[in-house]
């Protein structure tokens, strides 16, 4: 039976074709961080290669210093730094004690380079958000 991060990571778009065997081999490459209530995770403009999926807790999400909403257990940021390092599009803090589970492109890298089945899925679901 899949995890609470194999769930959380089945509702990603970009993980989307994976299935629960490639799914489990991305959880088990994340690395749980923890931020208080107040830490700011992500800086608008700041180049990063970091991808967060919150487990517990929920975090402010600002642009140009503009309240933009909220997210919350489950809700994920920094896929686009996470494939390409490119600045961030927003700055994301904790609005309490967060627990965030961390993926960085030098292990994402590693487990595509590694596993052609995954790369192959994560190609298709990036085609089909293009379409």
């Amino acid at each position: 039976m899949p995890g609470p991060l194999i769930e959380m990571l089945r509702r990603v778009g970009l993980f989307a074709e994976l299935d629960d065997s490639d799914l489990q081999v991305i959880a088990d490459a994340m690395r749980e961080q923890t931020f208080p209530a107040g830490a700011v995770i992500t800086v608008e403009g700041t180049v990063s290669d970091g991808f967060f999926v919150i487990g517990t807790g929920e975090a402010a999400v600002s642009v140009r210093d503009e309240a933009r909403g909220t997210m919350g257990p489950g809700d994920c940021f920094g896929e686009i730094a996470l494939l390409m390092g490119a600045e961030r599009t927003a700055t994301v803090t904790a609005i309490d004690d967060l627990i965030c589970f961390a993926l960085y492109s030098q292990d994402f890298q590693a487990i595509v380079e590694g596993s052609p089945a995954i790369a192959w899925a994560l190609v298709q679901s990036m085609t089909q958000r293009l379409e």
